[in-house]
């Protein structure tokens, strides 16, 4: 179960710098965007915790895929030589969990929600494990 959190963490923190590495990379900042967009629930207080099994066993079989990628990418991007290739390598892996998140049949919001009600809420931790 450590090393489902671990990589929980790990893909989050990926999935996470993939959008603010991209925007950092681009040659003319763009205005802040001050209403709307992707709000963290968990934040607010409002997370939902009553998932579907369809909805866990999309989570888990993404979680399997986002595993490989995090383990492949990781020595890489230590590897890299430079802050600009692991960038790249870190925009290159986030890439590739969107694709491996979308391909189970869900979306990112889904996902991270899901990912941190398992690291707060110990029924969805509990319906996870059970589905691994």
């Amino acid at each position: 179960m450590n090393k489902l959190l671990i990589s929980l963490t790990a893909s989050l923190a990926l999935l996470a710098a993939g959008p603010a590495l991209a925007q950092e990379s681009q040659q003319s900042p763009k205005p802040a965007n001050t209403g709307g967009g992707y709000s963290n629930p968990a934040a607010a207080g409002t997370q939902k915790t009553n998932f579907t099994d369809e909805e866990l066993k999309q989570f888990v079989e993404a979680q399997e895929g986002i595993n490989n990628i995090r383990d492949e990418y990781m020595e890489k991007i230590e590897a890299a030589d430079s802050q600009k290739k692991a960038q790249e390598l870190q925009m290159e892996a986030n890439d590739e969990m969107v694709t491996v998140i979308e391909d189970a049949g869900m979306d990112i919001p889904t996902y991270n929600s899901i990912a941190t009600a398992y690291n707060s809420e110990p029924q969805v931790r509990n319906r996870v494990d059970a589905l691994m």
